[in-house]
């Protein structure tokens, strides 16, 4: 069985990956109700962008109530409307849908996803996660943390990504046990070249970490993917009620992406019609007829490489 590559965010500088990296580098923030975080996480990120080494911040916003788009916006992000991206496909579905229709807007060729409520953000979050893919060989790169748990005035060490631990990876453990190598498969944390990311179906909800993880280990293999170490993750903790949707929502999408995927080295689901949440898909982004990217966005500059760059 290939081992799965796992590197520390330690392993790589921003201003190597400038150096060595040959594509052009979007972040993409979906964020609903995040105005309490993304201004810090858009300062990060404006300091890689000084670097060199990220092209564009993208902040795809679900029309938050609490003025998400406006901080964003003051912080220095590109900010656009989730609904307001790819005419015809009606309101934005969920998160996943939200990350697929980004596709529309980004100009690199590299994306990143990351969640736009961490309140320990830092840049290496974003170096970890592009740093593996100055080897073309890797395509796909998730981020793994340990997931502090706060309750009240006290913090635990562990104890975060309940849905994580208690229904992911145990039925990842049944159903595809070589991507139990990821130790957090459900991790909004993930690089990828565009291309790959363009031939994938997406899930419309919070099944789509789950299900992108499949269809790009079918596509790829393990030996095209990697995962990198990033320290801790601290974002706010839902209620058991809410836990409960998403579990549900991450079950039904591993269900659907294995019966469609129907590979001879994985498990199924057999699922009760009618029962639990239904699963939207969109489509590969390359096969939707009339979606553009940007008619009117200015192309970015192409980076430029002496005979002296590191291949």
């Amino acid at each position: 069985m290939t081992m799965l590559d796992t590197f520390d965010h330690g392993d790589f500088a921003a201003a190597d990956i400038a150096r060595k990296l040959r594509e052009t580098v979007s972040v993409v923030i979906p964020t609903r109700d995040t105005a309490g975080t993304i201004a810090a996480t858009v300062a990060e990120l404006k300091v890689l962008a000084e670097d060199g080494m990220v092209d564009q911040i993208l902040v795809v916003d679900a029309d938050s109530a609490d003025g998400t788009a406006a901080v964003a916006r003051d912080a220095g992000a590109e900010v656009v409307s989730e609904n307001e991206l790819v005419e015809g496909h009606g309101p934005c579905r969920g998160k996943g849908d939200a990350m697929w229709r980004a596709l529309a807007a980004v100009d690199g060729e590299v994306v990143v996803y990351i969640d736009g409520d961490i309140a320990d953000f830092g840049r290496h979050y974003i170096t970890g996660l592009v740093g593996p893919l100055v080897d073309p060989a890797r395509h796909f790169v998730k981020g793994r943390y340990r997931r502090p748990f706060r309750y009240g005035e006290n913090e635990e060490p562990a104890g975060g990504g309940r849905v994580t631990e208690l229904a992911a990876r145990p039925l990842l453990a049944r159903l595809a046990p070589e991507l139990l190598a990821f130790d957090q498969p459900l991790a909004g944390e993930v690089a990828a070249r565009r291309e790959l990311l363009e031939r994938v179906p997406f899930t419309c909800g919070y099944g789509v970490e789950i299900a992108m993880l499949l269809e790009v280990w079918d596509r790829v293999g393990i030996e095209g993917m990697a995962q990198v170490e990033l320290g801790t993750k601290r974002n706010a903790h839902q209620s058991l009620a809410a836990l409960a949707g998403m579990s549900s929502e991450v079950i039904a999408a591993m269900a659907e992406t294995l019966d469609r995927l129907d590979r001879r080295d994985t498990g199924r689901l057999a699922m009760v019609e009618g029962t639990g949440p239904e699963v939207t898909m969109r489509p590969a982004f390359t096969t939707t007829q009339g979606v553009g990217r940007g008619p009117t966005r200015p192309p970015r500059e192409t980076r430029q490489f002496t005979e002296n760059d590191d291949g």
